[in-house]
């Protein structure tokens, strides 16, 4: 069987109510995060957390900015999986300029399993990338969000066809 990984991309405080960009569906794709890494601890998968901190080099980032209570992974993730490695990025792509590569070939991970926020951009960016070329990949398409239920719907829509859309209930019972 293939190692798997559960990546776990920008469920950040910024995409929540209060902060400064709310996501659609934003509390019903936490529990579903919450469902999917419980699982996985349980499983013995590794749990990666992806954080976006925003570049200010050019000013202040309209939210994610470096040391804002806005830029934190939810407190409820962060206390469920408080010694997972997080990878940080500041591109939609999670594996650009970043760690994460590394840390998949280091733990021997053939398959990721991604979720998280924004659907149409960071997740899709992050599963169409060149890097997860070497990874069989799929996505839990219930555990992500975006700005809209239509974009969310859209993107998942053009995915689709590159990989797996699975419920979090279906990954579930499969590992």
């Amino acid at each position: 069987m293939t190692q798997q990984a559960l990546i776990v991309i920008d469920v950040q405080n910024d995409y929540f109510a209060g902060g400064l960009f709310p996501l659609w569906n934003s509390e019903a794709v936490l529990e579903q995060t919450l469902r999917a890494v419980s699982h996985a601890k349980a499983q013995g998968i590794p749990v990666l957390l992806v954080q976006h901190i925003a570049d200010t080099s050019q000013g202040k980032a309209p939210f994610f900015n470096p040391d804002s209570e806005g830029v934190a992974i939810h407190p409820r993730l962060q206390a469920l999986v408080p010694d997972a490695p997080v990878i940080i990025k500041q591109a939609a792509d999670s594996f650009w300029e970043t760690s994460l590569e590394q840390h998949l070939r280091r733990l021997n991970i053939g398959k990721i399993t991604l979720l998280g926020m924004m659907t149409h951009n960071c997740v899709t960016h992050t599963a169409l990338s060149r890097s997860a070329d070497a990874y069989e990949v799929d996505i839990l398409s219930d555990a992500c969000t975006t700005v809209s239920e239509i974009l969310h719907l859209i993107a998942l829509s053009a995915i689709r066809n590159r990989m797996p859309l699975l419920s979090t209930d279906d990954w579930i019972a499969a590992v």
